[in-house]
């Protein structure tokens, strides 16, 4: 393969994406250390290309505007969908470093070909990135219906997500599509609820053989855990479930009489003591209610089985997009050519 050096130096971006689509999908983490190299070597190709185009024997008008439009506008838009909560942090940075790694499409020659196969008119690589990314997970949601059909499971949930037992809920990572009144989008996150169990030092299965115990505000520890980041395992290889050893004490689980009312009661607003729980976390456990911590609480007490929307890590069909226009270039406006519209 034959190409510019820093083309062929743009290649490197694919294995760390390959990686952090793995580590995505195992731990729904990338650490912030993953970026920087990449981003180091962005800065340096871009500057790089920009000399060699503007002391070259054109101007480079149209450089300089795809540059600008990646830039100005793919780079914010993804802080943007950061901001809102569509983007979570590593999508956001990965995808502000594609905006400054790839502004404008790279040339790889082939003994009979040159890639990618089919660029843009625009010639923003960026976008190309972005657009194919978005049609890569416009696939996911028919590949979970058609392996929920043909295990014959069938629900409202059956084209977004999986039934999983009870039991294994605290190793998955996603969202309860399912409240004490059925079916709905804005379930639980799992996150939550193991930061929750770990805050307050108990595991799932000790809910579930005695809910109304632990339904009870005054079952509290006195001391809460820290409550970790929820994952299933941290950056440093500690399960996220880890608790305060046995060894520590704890009043049989509970608060102390004396602290009882800074807790409330069972016949308070507050069972399962969500509200305190927020309100003792720093930050936010992903956006969680009390009530959506009620709620989901309530289902995994009372069901041996339940759906969740695992979703589906975006670092996944962003690798997928990356690969596919490095080959192959701009899906989306080669279908929109066949139509006659592009």
């Amino acid at each position: 393969m034959l190409g510019s050096i820093p083309d062929l130096l743009r290649l490197l971006a694919v294995p760390v994406f390959g990686w952090a689509a793995y580590r995505d999908v195992k731990t729904r983490r990338v650490p912030n250390r993953a970026w920087v190299p990449l981003a180091a070597l962005a800065v340096v190709l871009l500057l790089w290309d920009s000399y060699t185009v503007l002391t070259g024997p054109t101007a480079g008008r149209a450089f300089l505007l795809r540059v600008a439009i990646s830039l100005g506008f793919v780079a914010p838009l993804a802080y943007g969908f950061w901001l809102v909560g569509g983007f979570g942090g590593a999508d956001a940075k990965a995808f502000m470093l594609v905006a400054v790694l790839f502004p404008v499409y790279p040339v790889y020659y082939l003994p009979t070909a040159a890639l990618p196969l089919e660029p843009s008119a625009l010639g923003v690589f960026s976008l190309t990135i972005l657009s194919n990314t978005v049609l890569a997970g416009v696939v996911y949601p028919l590949g979970v219906a058609v392996s929920n059909l043909a295990r014959g499971r069938f629900s409202l949930a059956m084209f977004i997500g999986k039934p999983v037992a009870v039991d294994a809920v605290p190793e998955e990572y996603g969202r309860l599509l399912e409240t004490t009144d059925g079916f709905t989008r804005s379930g639980l996150d799992i996150d939550a609820l193991r930061m929750y169990l770990q805050w307050r030092g108990a595991t799932l299965a000790e809910v579930r053989a005695d809910p109304d115990r632990h339904r009870d505000p005054d079952s509290l520890p006195r001391v809460p855990n820290d409550p970790g980041d929820g994952a299933i395992v941290t950056d440093g290889g500690e399960p996220s479930d880890a608790r305060r050893p046995s060894s520590e004490s704890r009043s049989d689980g509970g608060v102390s009489p004396d602290t009882a009312t800074e807790f409330g009661t069972a016949a308070t607003a507050d069972p399962w003591g969500a509200e305190r729980f927020l309100d003792d976390i720093e930050g936010s456990a992903y956006g969680t209610s009390p009530e959506q911590l009620r709620e989901g609480l309530e289902v995994l007490v009372s069901e041996d089985d339940v759906w969740i929307s695992p979703g589906i890590p975006f670092l996944v069909p962003m690798f997928a997009g990356l690969v596919v226009s490095l080959v192959y270039g701009d899906v989306l406006y080669a279908l929109l050519g066949l139509v006659g519209v592009a």
